[in-house]
């Protein structure tokens, strides 16, 4: 086997040196030596690296897959995402600005992309059925606020100094339980997760995962492993509300949960739609009759 292993196509060898190095190629591929614990495990961490990378750049397509289908945004947290694509954002620039392998946080470009695209989703649809059917031109502005504030967030990060970079890694470990809380508080209000995508949840808890693995092995930072740790039993958390909620309806937002002009709207809009309404559809028997005033008789004048 050692005859075939060491005489690969050149492009197999190249790209297998760029994933493990040519020591561990030389070692796991070319020796097969299997008993090179320490090869196998950076091999491993490697390969799981690129998977998480390449499955990053698809995880959330599903999420706005929903939404667009959907043409709502019902049961999912605008909290929850802005805050979730703030710590995706940091996290890369302080791996970047670390010099950590591209393997180990890769995916978060690709994951903080498509959260911007579901956070925007969300501010320019409706999320309840006591809001608007359908989105106005009002919300245009909206849409165009938070996308100028996500690219001012992306230049500040890529400027700012080592040190705050490092301080805003710090900020993400009680920001990720606070990006979380409001989805899993929503979901248990609501009893029921809305449009929130089965698929997206089960591969963050595979990613945190094996995320957990990688940068134990390859980067050894602890304020990223107790970021992964966190994301880990938080998204565990969001999985079990899943199963437990699976196939229930969202309840419409609770009455104390909107605006005061909300509550003015959907409690007048019945009687609003009854004005509107044309004059033929209104029958003599839908007019109540006079009540009749004891003792007092009614008489018709004649002329």
């Amino acid at each position: 086997m050692t005859a075939i292993t060491r005489n690969l196509p050149w492009f197999v060898k190249d790209l297998g040196v760029s994933i493990v190095g040519q020591k561990c190629y030389a070692s796991i591929v070319e020796d097969l030596n299997f008993s090179d614990i320490e090869c196998l495990k950076y091999s491993l961490s490697k390969g799981l690296g690129v998977g998480i990378v390449v499955g990053g750049s698809i995880m959330k397509l599903p999420q706005l897959l929903l939404i667009l289908s959907a043409r709502s945004a019902r049961g999912i947290s605008l909290t929850s995402y802005a805050l979730e694509t703030f710590c995706y954002l940091v996290t890369c620039a302080y791996s970047y600005r670390n010099e950590f392998p591209f393997s180990t946080y890769g995916e978060n470009i690709f994951l903080g992309i498509q959260n911007i695209a579901v956070t925007l989703l969300i501010v320019y649809l409706p999320s309840s059925t006591l809001r608007r059917s359908v989105s106005s031109p009002s919300d245009l502005p909206k849409v165009l606020g938070a996308t100028v504030a996500f690219a001012a967030l992306i230049g500040g990060l890529v400027n700012l100094p080592k040190e705050t970079i490092a301080f805003l890694q710090m900020t993400t470990l009680p920001l990720g339980l606070f990006s979380k809380l409001p989805q899993i508080a929503q979901n248990h209000r609501a009893k029921s997760t809305g449009q929130l995508s089965t698929f997206a949840v089960a591969a963050q808890i595979l990613g945190c995962l094996a995320r957990l693995f990688t940068t134990a092995t390859e980067v050894k930072d602890t304020l990223v492993l107790a970021s992964f740790f966190l994301a880990l039993v938080l998204n565990v958390v969001l999985g079990l509300q899943i199963w437990v909620y699976h196939g229930k309806e969202v309840h419409d937002t609770p009455i104390g949960d909107i605006s005061l002009e909300e509550k003015r709207q959907a409690i007048h809009a019945p009687v609003a739609q009854a004005w509107e309404r044309p004059a033929e559809f209104i029958s003599d028997q839908q007019i109540p009759a006079r009540p009749s005033t004891p003792g007092r008789k009614w008489a018709r004048k004649v002329d």
